[in-house]
Formats: C-alpha cells, structure tokens, sequence
C-alpha cells in the first residue's frame, strides 16, 4: 500500500468513525441516562437519510440549510415520541422495553414504505461540495467526505460542550448519576428525559443525513448501523460520549483496514476488537466519563 493509498483509508475511517460517534452518542445518553434499551434507535438514522432525500428538491444547494431544518424536525419528532412511548417504558423491564421497540422498528418500515416506497434512491452532494482535492498525485478525495468529517467534529465538540460546561449538561449529569437524588433536588426529571431523547434522535437523523449523499437511501439501512452502534456503546462505556467517540474511531479504523487487508474476515474484527476490550475492562473503555 503506498503513502497516498493509506492517507485515503485513514480519511475513510475517520469519516465513518465520525459518523458512528452522531448515531452512538444519542444512543448511548438514551441508554445510559434513561436506562431503555431502544432496538428503533438505527430507524432514527433511516428517517434522517430520508428526510434529506424528501427535502432535497426544497432546500437545492442550501445544504446546511436543509441539515438545519431537518434536525429541528427531529428533535420535534423526538420529544413527541418520548411522551407517546417511552415515558411509559422507564418502569418495566428490558424485555418489554425490546418489545416495544422493536414495534417501533416494524412501524416506521411501514410507514416508510407508504409514504416513500421501497426503491433505492440518491440524494446529490450540493453543488459547492463537488469534486475533490489530489493526494499523491494519482488519487482524490471529495470534498463532500471533508465536509461530513468536519460537522461531526463540531457537533462533537459542541455536544461536549453541552454536557460538560452547561446547567443542562449538569442536570443530565445529575440525573445519569443519580435518579432519585436530582428528583429530590426539584429537577423535573421526566422533561429531562424528553430533551435527552429528542437529542439523541436528532443526533441520528443528522448522521443520516451526512450519510445520505456517501451512499444510497434504502429501506432496512438502519438495520446494520443499530448493531455496529451498541457495539460502539458497549466498547466505550455505557452513557460515556467521551467512550463513544474513541470507540466509534477504533470501529472505523478496524473495519475500514481490516477490508482491505483482510476482506474475507473484515465482519469479524469489529467483534474481535469487542471481545477483547470486554477481557480487558468489562465496564468499556470510560464507563460515563462524559
């Protein structure tokens, strides 16, 4: 493999990394803070990708634009599915809770499938983001992956943030630590849940977004990445966005090189790289160190 071949894949897999840290950190404050083992967090991604793909024909070249409207859409979405649906499911156990949502998963592939149909579809990098830049002189790299790889840096930056310099990062602290303690303190701890849920769907329909252009809009596609997201959980720590953030890096470095040296067995070094962290620190790499 040569400098410029290898500089291509490392952008690759900071890229994926990056994208996978947008859909594992809401999944991870979800679980992590509210305790719901949500199996409909990868349709939230879906519904992202084809929110872009609706909005498309509305917004043109004002990408940001479209990114901008469609996250407040789902954060909307969000909080209201979080007082329909999971306010309910705080008090039951697990099984009821992959119940649920797993129903949640079957819904909304229905609904997708009336309102959009099941074709693959194509949603256009904006104009200002076409083409590339040359590295090495044989080989280019989009300017549209530079694009994803930098929002997801700066909606990691801002998320952190958040949670670490903000009173709402304080009482989301709180309630992660301690429950019963911050409801005690007066903290309305049911209207937090609702804006850590709405920002963790938010969060996931952004990545599908981003994602959308990278590769084509198709029915299921929340399928795989909810499976590569609670490995990521579970490798950085369960309600760590810190933990997240390393271990969606690890996953995009693991699976992006291990297809190209290893492309027979490429599905299996994610898990191997699972297993062998959970040897080494059970509890994942920060284990809530936001």
């Amino acid at each position: 493999m040569d400098l410029a071949t290898f500089l291509v894949q490392c952008l690759n897999a900071v890229q994926y990394g990056l994208l996978l840290f947008l859909v594992a950190s809401g999944l991870t404050l979800i679980f992590g803070i509210m305790g719901v083992i949500n199996l409909a967090h990868g349709s939230f991604y879906m519904i992202g990708a084809y929110v872009a793909f609706v909005l498309a024909p509305y917004f043109g070249d004002w990408f940001i634009t479209k990114l901008l409207v469609g996250v407040v859409l789902a954060a909307v979405f969000g909080y209201l599915l979080e007082w329909a649906f999971f306010s309910f499911l705080y008090q039951r156990d697990h099984l009821q809770q992959v119940l649920m949502t797993y129903a949640l998963i079957l819904v909304f592939e229905e609904a997708r499938s009336l309102l959009v149909g099941n074709d693959v579809h194509g949603v256009q990098a904006p104009a200002w983001l076409a083409g590339g830049f040359e590295l090495g002189g044989l080989m280019s790299y989009p300017w549209y992956r530079v694009f994803a790889s930098v929002a997801c840096i700066v909606v990691a930056l801002g998320l952190y943030a958040v949670v670490n310099r903000t009173r709402l990062g304080m009482m989301i602290r709180a309630g992660a630590s301690n429950r019963d303690m911050a409801r005690g303190l007066g903290l309305d701890i049911k209207l937090l849940y609702r804006i850590v849920f709405a920002g963790g769907v938010a969060l996931a329909a952004l990545a599908g977004m981003i994602a959308a252009p990278l590769s084509s809009v198709y029915p299921g596609m929340g399928g795989s990445v909810l499976i590569i997201c609670f490995v990521v959980v579970v490798i950085g720590g369960i309600g760590s966005i810190t933990g997240a953030l390393i271990a969606s890096l690890l996953v995009g470095f693991v699976d992006t090189f291990g297809k190209v040296f290893f492309a027979e067995y490429s599905g299996v070094g994610v898990y191997l790289l699972m297993a062998v962290i959970l040897v080494w620190r059970p509890e994942g790499l920060m284990k809530r160190a936001y």
